[in-house]
């Protein structure tokens, strides 16, 4: 390899039966621990390699060969994830590095390539972030004071929407004595109980899939409720049905704005069904979180959230209402008073306050030319929107 391998020692401490006992691939996740790193990757052929920064590097101790990563993944995994692996060339699990209520937790896919396993491990931290260590606006503490209602956070993978829930989750367990219900595919982040009770189920431990898990969340008794990606018509309809009968909930889905996170929502239905799809929306729906990760030129935060914030006010239910979705960009813009924001404006708050340089700004701006005016205190302009 080109790069020089991460020093990092992978022998653990302890007695020789302590090693014996524990998994043979533990010393690859605990370096990863131990240096603070986001994703750790096994590939037969390479050294196990690390995202450091943003780039990928070797860690000390040589290739592995592929018999090396199958037994130990399938030293880890249980009976029924073996068998998945074997009828389907891949599969997703959590797993703890560590001691009972001191574990690190691991989201890993172990997938199959060329004939060979591969495995990709992103890092999940212990440790859940409040929103002013998330770089993130002050207004999105405003969707925790909501008491019931459809918040949705969208993104590409990988882009922090699990991370930012996470604080959300967090700030009300800390602030409220609620009954808290998640349904995760894995559980990424471990919560501590304060004044809130929180419950986590995760897919395929605690309960056989998305839809088993749905079918019984109202018998558990929810203030408020997490439900994962909306992947399908049941689990979406599921999330309205519980905002419609008074508690608050927050889901996912891949989209990349407010607008598009709509459409996407109506791609899930039948054209005859999207004019209740969108009375449904136009009632319960609260906000929606558009976030991208980018980096940062801070040295302890190497990447920040870039967000999109959208709160459901009268201008945007009539525009929901309308098939208006392209125009609800006109109404955030409009709207920066009311805690509403678009990713032109947060990127050029980065800016201004230090966190990101010019040349990040531009590359992930929607439209480049608009930053550099605003960077400049030129506003642009806005069309009519209610008329």
């Amino acid at each position: 390899m080109a790069e020089t391998p991460v020093e990092t020692p992978l022998e653990e401490e302890g007695s020789r039966d302590d090693k014996r006992r524990e998994p043979a691939l533990n010393k690859y996740f605990k370096a990863t621990i131990r240096l603070k790193v986001s994703d750790l990757h096994l590939k037969a052929g390479l050294p196990a390699m690390i995202r450091m920064k943003g780039d990928l590097r070797p860690l000390q101790g040589g290739p592995l060969t592929a018999e090396q990563i199958r037994d130990g993944i399938f030293e880890i995994l249980t009976e029924k994830q073996r068998t998945q692996f074997e009828e389907r060339g891949a599969v997703d699990f959590a797993y703890d590095v560590g001691t009972q209520g001191d574990a690190d937790r691991f989201r890993v896919n172990a997938f199959q390539q060329r004939g060979k396993m591969s495995v990709a491990a992103r890092r999940v931290s212990r440790d859940i972030r409040n929103f002013e260590q998330l770089y993130l606006p002050e207004s999105i503490e405003k969707v925790t004071h909501f008491h019931q209602g459809l918040v949705l956070l969208a993104g590409i993978t990988g882009s922090g929407k699990s991370t930012t829930i996470a604080a959300m989750i967090d700030h009300i367990n800390k602030r409220d004595p609620v009954h808290i219900v998640t349904i995760e595919d894995p559980i990424e982040y471990l919560f501590t109980d304060r004044k809130a009770v929180i419950n986590q189920r995760e897919v395929g431990i605690d309960v056989i899939d998305f839809h088993e898990a749905l079918k019984y969340l109202m018998r558990e008794d929810p203030d408020v409720v997490l439900i994962g990606e909306m992947r399908d018509i049941e689990t979406f309809s599921a999330a309205v049905h519980a905002a419609e009968t008074g508690h608050l909930v927050f889901g996912t889905i891949h989209a990349s704005s407010s607008a598009q996170t709509i459409s996407r929502i109506l791609d899930l239905f039948p054209a005859d069904e999207r004019r209740s799809v969108r009375q449904a929306l136009e009632f319960n729906l609260k906000a929606i979180i558009c976030q991208k990760l980018i980096p940062s030129v801070k040295e302890e935060v190497p990447v920040v959230p870039t967000v999109e914030i959208m709160f459901t006010n009268a201008s945007i239910r009539k525009l929901i209402r309308e098939e208006r979705d392209n125009e609800i960009i006109d109404v955030i813009r409009a709207s920066y008073a009311d805690g509403m924001v678009d990713f032109t404006e947060h990127l050029r708050r980065l800016v201004v306050e230090g966190t990101i340089d010019h040349k990040t700004a531009y590359e992930a701006a929607p439209n480049p030319d608009e930053l550099r005016m605003a960077l400049k205190g030129i506003k642009s302009a806005s069309a009519g929107i209610l008329g």
